[in-house]
């Protein structure tokens, strides 16, 4: 692995570890498409420390699921307007073998010809492109295509995501690049005064015990906030939190409200 510092998923899912063993702690996943930088290898050469190029997370994958790419390939992607797929789950051709990938995977399809990539792929799905803001309501049709996913802990995918991945997903998908942890995305945006001025499209950060944030939701219509607790769900949001209609139990009490469109 000498001079290998590039790599890019050519996976559905990876997931990405606190220490280089399968049994530590997920902290995010690798979705088909995100390109990285390598680090550092464990050891045993088993394992690579990465960071995700597109929000600098950093982890340990299995070795034996990256996939190098040259330094140029590299560059080249982070300057290329690649599309995202938006359908949850979409069947491709990759080196004509069959694999299925998730919505928020990136795909080699663009009209930029400066670099053309040397694997054989064909996509047939609902794509955008990757860096193509759209409105209010593409945000919330996105949101709603998670409803009822699992919530996993370092998931962001639609078969397993927790909530500030859910966060970061339905943004990225839409056009904007919002961080991956719920600390950095409570920082993110403009800070609004009070619930009564949250738009549709807000962000909702909520308490359970203390005062910092530590659970976050997408404001969206109809006094709804959708979020990933348990599973992607849609409960009432007011001034006082998030109320589950079905046992008229606050399960979390609003915190701050941030508006991250302009």
């Amino acid at each position: 692995m000498a001079g290998v510092y590039y790599g890019i998923s050519r996976l559905s899912i990876i997931p990405v570890r606190t220490d280089p063993d399968h049994a530590a702690e997920q902290v995010t996943q690798l979705l088909f498409g995100d390109h990285y930088e390598v680090l550092r290898l464990s050891p045993d050469k088993l394992w690579a420390l990465i960071r995700v190029y597109t929000d600098q997370a950093e982890g340990w994958i299995d070795l034996r699921q990256h996939h190098a790419i040259s330094e140029e390939y590299f560059q080249q992607i982070n300057k290329t307007e690649y599309k995202i797929t938006t359908d949850i789950a979409t069947p491709v051709l990759y080196k004509k073998a069959p694999l299925t990938i998730v919505m928020g995977s990136i795909v080699p399809v663009s009209s930029s010809e400066l670099f053309k990539v040397e694997e054989q792929f064909a996509f047939n799905g609902e794509a955008k492109s990757l860096g193509q803001r759209r409105d209010v309501e593409f945000v919330l049709q996105t949101a709603k295509k998670y409803l009822g996913s699992p919530f996993q802990w370092g998931g962001k995918s639609p078969f397993g995501i927790d909530a500030p991945a859910l966060i970061q997903m339905i943004f990225r998908i839409s056009g904007y690049a919002l961080p991956r942890t719920l600390k950095l995305q409570a920082a993110y945006g403009r800070k609004l005064d009070s619930i009564a001025e949250a738009h549709p499209g807000d962000l909702a950060f909520f308490t359970t015990k203390g005062a910092t944030p530590s659970h976050v939701g997408l404001i969206a219509d109809d006094s709804k906030v959708i979020h990933a607790f348990g599973q992607v769900r849609a409960d009432s949001l007011n001034e006082e939190g998030i109320l589950v209609p079905e046992t008229k139990i606050y399960t979390h009490f609003l915190h701050s409200v941030r508006r991250v469109m302009t």
